[in-house]
C-alpha cells in the first residue's frame, strides 16, 4: 500500500506542484489549506508523513506542530519561506524532524520524505530487542521509550538518536557524525540541529534536563551516553 503523506500549504500552486511530484514517486497524497483542516486530516487519515508550511491562515504551522507532538509522534518536514536559522530552530524544537527552505527542488524532497520513512521503517521491523541503560529503556520491537518506568513519547528522529547512543555507550559522536547518521549525507543542516534534538531528548527523558546523567556532553567534541 503506498504511504500517505499529507501536505499543508495555503498556495494552491505549491501543493500542486508537490502532490504531481510525490504520486510520480509513488505516494498517496492529501492536502489542506490551514492548520484547523490539517489536524483534522492528521486525526482520521493517519498519514505516515506531514509536510507542513510555516506561514498558515489562523493556526500557522508552527502552532500545528505544537499541537500534533501532545498526541503523535507522525514524522513532519517543515517548509520555510526563509533562509533564516530562527524558522528552523523553533521548528525542530516544537518536534519537526526535518525543514527545508522555499524555493525548494521537488526532487530533494522526495529524497528527504523517503530517508524518514525508511528510517522509520527500519526500526518498526527490528526484532524484539530492549536496550535497558540506568533509567532508560529503548523496546525496539513496540518502538517505545520508558524512563524511570514512565511511557516517554519520541519522534521518530529523537528515537533514532537516542536508540544510536544507548547502543554505543561511552563513544563520543561528533555532531557532523550524527548529522551525517541520522539526517544523511544531503542534509543541509549545521550543528544547531544536532544541538536541539539533544535538547528536547533530555527534557523527555533526563530527570533534570540541566544537569543530565545519561546524554552527555564532551564538550569542544560532541556527545555520549554515559556507560553504567
Amino acid at each position: 500500500m503506498a504511504e500517505k503523506i499529507l501536505v499543508v500549504d495555503d498556495e494552491a500552486t505549491i501543493v500542486e506542484f508537490v502532490r504531481i511530484n510525490l504520486e510520480k514517486a509513488g505516494f498517496t497524497v492529501l492536502s489542506a489549506g490551514d492548520g484547523d483542516t490539517a489536524l483534522a486530516l492528521a486525526t482520521s487519515e493517519r498519514p505516515d508523513l506531514i509536510v507542513l508550511d510555516v506561514m498558515l491562515p489562523g493556526r500557522d504551522g508552527f502552532e500545528v506542530c505544537r499541537e500534533l507532538r501532545r498526541t503523535s509522534s507522525t514524522p513532519i518536514i517543515m517548509l520555510t519561506a526563509r533562509d533564516e536559522d530562527i524558522d528552523k530552530i523553533l521548528g525542530l524544537e516544537l518536534g519537526a524532524d526535518d525543514y527545508i527552505t522555499k524555493p525548494f527542488n521537488p526532487r530533494e524532497l522526495v529524497a528527504r520524505i523517503k530517508a524518514i520513512l525508511r528510517r522509520v521503517d527500519r526500526s518498526g521491523k527490528m526484532d524484539g530487542r530492549v536496550i535497558a541503560r540506568g533509567r532508560l529503556q529503548l523496546d525496539l520491537d513496540r518502538h517505545q521509550v520508558t524512563a524511570g518506568g514512565r511511557l516517554v513519547d519520541l519522534t521518530p528522529k529523537e528515537f533514532e538518536l537516542l536508540e544510536l547512543l544507548m547502543n554505543n555507550p561511552g563513544r563520543v559522536f561528533s555532531r557532523e557524525t550524527l548529522l551525517e547518521r541520522l539526517w544523511g549525507y544531503d542534509f543541509f543542516g549545521d550543528s544547531k540541529t544536532v544541538d536541539v534534538h539533544i535538547r528536547r531528548l533530555r527534557e523527555k527523558v533526563e530527570e533534570d534536563p540541566s544537569s543530565p546523567t545519561h546524554i552527555l556532553t564532551v564538550w569542544g567534541v560532541g556527545y555520549k551516553f554515559r556507560e553504567f
